[in-house]
This record gives C-alpha cells, sequence and structure tokens, in this order.
C-alpha cells in the first residue's frame, strides 16, 4: 500500500463566533476559497494538481448547505477540473476529511488531495439543520438523548471530576495558548485572513482570555444545570440509562468548555511521487486513521475506545505516542482521556485548545492534526495522536509520523 504524507498543514485564526467577531462578514465559502489559495501558492499548485477537496463542516444548511467543497473549489483560484466532497461526522468533520484522502492516497485513488474544513458559527447557528436523533422522539427515547454538555457532566459524574479539576484545566488551556501565541509557534501554519483589498481582517486567535484564573471560573453558573435538572428533566433521562448514578453533578460551564468560534482548516496530503513532482518535502506520513460508535447517551467517550483501537490495530502501545491531541469540547472529556491512559499532562495539548482558542466544528479536526504536526516539529518528537470525541456517541483519530 502507498504511503500517505504530510505535505502542508495551514489554519486560520479563530474569530469569535457572533455578530462582532472578526470574521462575521465573512462567508464559509469564502474563508474556505481562501485557505484552498493558501495551499496552492505556498506549495506551488497549478491545474489539475489535487484528485479532490475534501472538505468537512457540520450544520450544512443556507450558505453552508449544498456541496461546500464544491463551491468552494469554484470561489477559490483552483482548476475547476478538480471536484469537491463535502462531509459531516460531527465534531469530527475535518479530522475524517483529512483520514479519506489519506486512505485513498494509500489506495492509489489520485496523487494527492487538499483536505480539511470550515465553520462560521457566528452566521450558521450550530443546530439550524435539525438532527433525528434530537427531534424523532422514536430515535431519542431509543437512545435516552440528552445535550452534549449533560453528556459532559456525567462523564464528569462517572469518573469522579469535579469542578476545581475541570476549571484547572481550562486555566492551564488558557495559559499554554497565550504561551504559544507569545512564542509564535503557530506561526507557520497560521494564514492571516484579509479583505478584498488586502487589509488584515484577523491575524490572531479573537477568543481567548489569558486572563482566566481559578477565581474568574468560579463566578460562573454551570451551564447545564436548569435544562438537566428542570426544564426540559435531562438528569432523569440520564438516570434512567445510568441507575447506579444517585445524581448528575453540573460542573461545566462557558468558561471551561470550548468556544463558539468560526475558522478553517486545510492539509495537503500525497503519495511520494506528487513530492517529486512538485519539488516538495514531506513533513509527516499519515500512520493510521480510526473510527467507532460509542454510546449516545454519554456520547463524549470516544477517545478511548478510539485509540485503544487505533493502537491495536497497529501495534502500537500508548508508550509508542510521543504527543497528544484530545478536543477540548468540554474539560471532562481531556480528564477522561488522561485518567484512562495515565498519560502525563504536559504531553496532552501542549499549546492549549479548543477551551482557550474555540472548537469550530468542521475544521476543529484538520486544526489539531496541523497543531500536532508543528509540535512535534518543535520539540523534534517523531509521533503524534489526534482525536475527538463526537455527537450522537462516536470518535476518530489519527497518527502521524515525522519522516
Amino acid at each position: 500500500m502507498t504511503d500517505a504524507y504530510i505535505y502542508d498543514a495551514i489554519r486560520s485564526p479563530r474569530g469569535k463566533g457572533r455578530a462582532d467577531g472578526a470574521l462575521h462578514e465573512l462567508t464559509s465559502v469564502a474563508l474556505s476559497a481562501k485557505m484552498l489559495n493558501a495551499v496552492a501558492v505556498r506549495n506551488g499548485l497549478q491545474g489539475h494538481a489535487v484528485e479532490d477537496v475534501i472538505w468537512g463542516n457540520v450544520t450544512q444548511v443556507g450558505e453552508q448547505g449544498g456541496c461546500l467543497a464544491r463551491s468552494a473549489v469554484l470561489a477559490s483560484n483552483l482548476d475547476q477540473s478538480i471536484p469537491g466532497l463535502a462531509i459531516n461526522r460531527f465534531c469530527a468533520s475535518g479530522m475524517e476529511a483529512v483520514n479519506l484522502a489519506a486512505n485513498q492516497v494509500r489506495g492509489g485513488a489520485g496523487m494527492a488531495y487538499i483536505a480539511g474544513g470550515v465553520e462560521m458559527m457566528g452566521r450558521v447557528a450550530m443546530g439550524s439543520d435539525g438532527a433525528a436523533i434530537a427531534v424523532d422522539p422514536t430515535l431519542t427515547m431509543k437512545t435516552y438523548f440528552v445535550p452534549q454538555g449533560i453528556s459532559a457532566d456525567i462523564i464528569a459524574t462517572e469518573y469522579g471530576f469535579t469542578r476545581d479539576m475541570a476549571d484547572a484545566l481550562a486555566v492551564e488551556s488558557q495559559r499554554r495558548a497565550a504561551q504559544a501565541w507569545a512564542e509564535g509557534r503557530f506561526d507557520g501554519s497560521i494564514v492571516a485572513v484579509t479583505d478584498q483589498n488586502g487589509l488584515t481582517i484577523l491575524d490572531r486567535d479573537e477568543y481567548m482570555r489569558p486572563g482566566t484564573n481559578m477565581q474568574t471560573l468560579g463566578g460562573l453558573k454551570p451551564a447545564f444545570k436548569d435544562m438537566g435538572e428542570v426544564m426540559p428533566g435531562f438528569d432523569k433521562i440520564a438516570m434512567m440509562k445510568y441507575p447506579h448514578l444517585a445524581q448528575i453533578d453540573h460542573i461545566h460551564h462557558a468558561g471551561n468548555s470550548s468556544g463558539i468560534v468560526d475558522g478553517a482548516a486545510a492539509v495537503l496530503i500525497g503519495n511520494k511521487e506528487f513530492g517529486i513532482k512538485h519539488g516538495l518535502r514531506p513533513r509527516a506520513r499519515i500512520r493510521a486513521t480510526a473510527k467507532i460508535g460509542t454510546d449516545p447517551t454519554i456520547m463524549l467517550t470516544g477517545p478511548v475506545p478510539v485509540t485503544h483501537k487505533i493502537l491495536a490495530d497497529h501495534g502500537l502501545t500508548i508508550g509508542d505516542i510521543d504527543l497528544f491531541e484530545v478536543n477540548e469540547a468540554f474539560a471532562s472529556v481531556v480528564l477522561r482521556f488522561q485518567q484512562a491512559f495515565n498519560v502525563d499532562p504536559a504531553r496532552v495539548n501542549v499549546n492549549g485548545g479548543s477551551i482557550a482558542m474555540g472548537h469550530p466544528l468542521g475544521a476543529t479536526g484538520a486544526i489539531i492534526i496541523g497543531t500536532l504536526l508543528d509540535e512535534l516539529e518543535r520539540q523534534d518528537k517523531q509521533m503524534g495522536l489526534a482525536t475527538l470525541c463526537i455527537a450522537s456517541g462516536m470518535g476518530a483519530a489519527t497518527i502521524i509520523e515525522r519522516v
């Protein structure tokens, strides 16, 4: 089987996902086109240089509807002979785009792909596309459906994570992100977003709160307590599924959960011949990919079983992995991963994560792969694993190895 290599990985800065956010004036198609153009320019790509553009976006409605990937190609300077494929695996959409592209290359279906994703959460509201698992009573009853915030609190209750533990992780995420930006660790992968006149709209993650501490977080009200205990009473549904729980401990709030932001990311993936043809040097090999289904009520535990799966399927152990990127959808997700594998927190999310910088749903999976690669290079380490929890109970993972 042919090896699939990462030749480049870029992302936009993440803007606040609201009307006064810096990126709010851009559509998903426009921001995606900017990422595609940047990949082409940085790597000297012309004509039918890649087989396809595979692009993740979660809320596929309105201006993010249709085949957004093809729209982005047509809005960009890429050759119109390059098609586009829009995919949705919820929060892992960007990672699944990368994994699918890598496996297409490995299987011989083309020399190269651009993969990644986008989400403009300030323009297209999360959940506005509807979801059967949330609105079809026959399915919600069968799956004991609860919103993700309740699921995060179930994890905290089940595995013994306190609010102080969650808040401490959030404070550390903010500290690490601020340090990473101060030291220029993202400089090689950030593509500043400019307007049609070439003026900079955003060149730095906008969501961060570097002054966050335990005291400021301590004043925040639990975000999911009311919906759990009062209306519509999701705690009772959870305890029907998990009768051993006497109550649900509501520890999550806006400060220890991922931020709502706008952003996009792209990864250039190709075989060895592609690199030779274009005079490009591969930065890493995509060693392994995996996905798995999990309990849809607790929902967000996927990073643990999918990591077990990807390691076992490829003859690796947790000790073979130098660095980890575990998406900070909620603090309890990362705490559970660290607990399950007894990994040093210093090796997990070295440069902060989605709690500090935000989680643009369709793009995050591609973002954390690029961040992982940058950090492997910075520390001169060899192998890294990126993983995300996924709505409806799934997990996805990617292992990359420097070459």
